[in-house]
């Protein structure tokens, strides 16, 4: 038997998508672990830099939201002005996939290749199946990017971000961490709170931390509109106009991507850090080594400055960049048949890729779509337009077959 659709993810992407599928009465068969990245990738106790509203995962009816889970089980909430706990939002995630994806099979591809009759794919148990549509909803953690200059360290002495949840493995450890984003300040605050001593090490001039939403009053709508990624028209035509972006020029579309909403951690973390953290700022890395037992990082400061800091470990707080070749389940052959802008799938307005039937959400689509699709308020107008789309094909494919029928039955009729 081939299977419809087939959802690689359990994201807030992946579990958006299956169930307005589900809605649609579309079978689809959905792999992976619900809110992985998010229960394992990100710091224990961090707060989420997006507002509790932009931070839902989406369904038909649009009931099952955060405000209505945090009610539910008496956990403070604010749509703007109460940070959200990483763990209430795992919660809310799982919650949502037993009631809206019960089906989800957790369990990951190991592969993925094409056939004739769409798509074959290998499970962790070891079963083979053969879906007419993909839809890879991977999240960012394959695509974690550790600067090269860090290369010479051991795996002992160096690790990306994405690796730590807990961090207490490094109390009364000295711990350099590269980077000055969210992902960076999380860490530092969370190796602080965890007894280790962090030290933030950046090419930036200053750590721009996301700024408090205060009481808005009506004008403010006008100069400057809420939206999920925060106010400003901007913001605002990222948010309303996605498939307006898609028709941009490619070069324009991937060069807003690269360097639109760039490092910016939230406002709650800044007491935790700002003070009891040193900064190393206007730092270009330029190598690193073991000395003496210690992971030895080298910089240069913008005045030529050349300086060694030294450490028991690193962590690379230093992003993701979407590179197909580390979705390691991916066959090399049906890799090499997409069509990339910028590292990213070039994807149709329909999320399609250069190989029919294969779909692109999360990040992976932002360069196509815009900034937004690199968060979670994206999966809305993510999950509605590809859903419609997967669910137009389907009647299509019906309607063909029943043609088909009618024909070979008129035929005997006749004969």
């Amino acid at each position: 038997m081939i299977e419809n659709v087939a959802i690689i993810g359990a994201g807030p992407y992946g579990l958006s998508i299956a169930a307005h599928l589900s809605a649609r009465g579309i079978k689809a068969r959905n792999f992976g672990y619900p809110m992985q990245t998010w229960a394992t990738g990100v710091p224990q106790g961090m707060l989420l830099k997006s507002e509790g509203f932009a931070s839902c995962l989406s369904e038909p009816s649009g009931r099952f939201t955060l405000a209505a889970f945090c009610r539910d089980n008496q956990i403070p909430y604010a749509d703007i002005g109460v940070p959200v706990a990483v763990e209430t939002f795992v919660a809310y995630g799982q919650a949502f996939q037993k009631r809206l994806v019960p089906e989800l099979e957790q369990q990951n591809v190991v592969n993925l290749t094409q056939t004739a009759q769409g798509f074959a794919l290998q499970l962790e148990d070891g079963e083979m199946l053969v879906a007419r549509r993909v839809v890879l909803a991977t999240g960012i953690g394959h695509f974690a990017q550790v600067p090269p200059e860090l290369a010479s360290l051991p795996p002992g002495f160096v690790t990306h971000s994405s690796r730590h949840s807990d961090f207490s493995q490094f109390r009364d450890r000295s711990v350099t961490v590269i980077g000055a984003g969210a992902s960076a300040l999380d860490v530092a605050a969370a190796l602080r709170r965890a007894g280790a001593r962090p030290t933030l090490v950046t090419r930036q001039k200053a750590v721009r931390f996301y700024a408090p939403q205060g009481v808005r009053q009506w004008l403010d709508a006008i100069r400057a509109p809420m939206t999920p990624l925060g106010p400003g028209w901007k913001k605002y035509l990222c948010v309303n106009a996605p498939t307006i972006f898609h028709c941009l020029p490619e070069a324009l579309r991937v060069n807003v991507v690269k360097r639109y909403l760039g490092p910016a951690p939230g406002w709650s973390v800044r007491d935790t850090v700002e003070g009891h953290v040193p900064f190393v700022l206007n730092a270009r890395l330029t190598g690193a080594n073991l000395v003496n037992g210690q992971a030895g990082v080298d910089i240069v400061h913008v005045d030529g400055t050349e300086r060694r800091i030294l450490a028991d470990h690193v962590i690379a707080a230093t992003g993701y960049r979407v590179d197909l070749s580390r979705l390691a389940f991916l066959d090399k052959l049906l890799q090499d048949k997409v069509r990339c802008a910028g590292g990213s799938p070039a994807l149709s307005l329909n999320f399609e890729s250069s190989v029919p039937g294969m779909y692109f959400v999360g990040t992976p689509s932002a360069t196509s779509f815009g900034p937004m699709l690199r968060f979670v308020c994206g999966s809305d107008f993510t999950a509605r337009r590809l859903s419609a789309r997967l669910a137009s094909e389907s009647l299509t494919r019906r309607f063909a077959r029943l043609t088909r029928i009618r024909a070979g039955s008129s035929a005997l009729a006749n004969s």
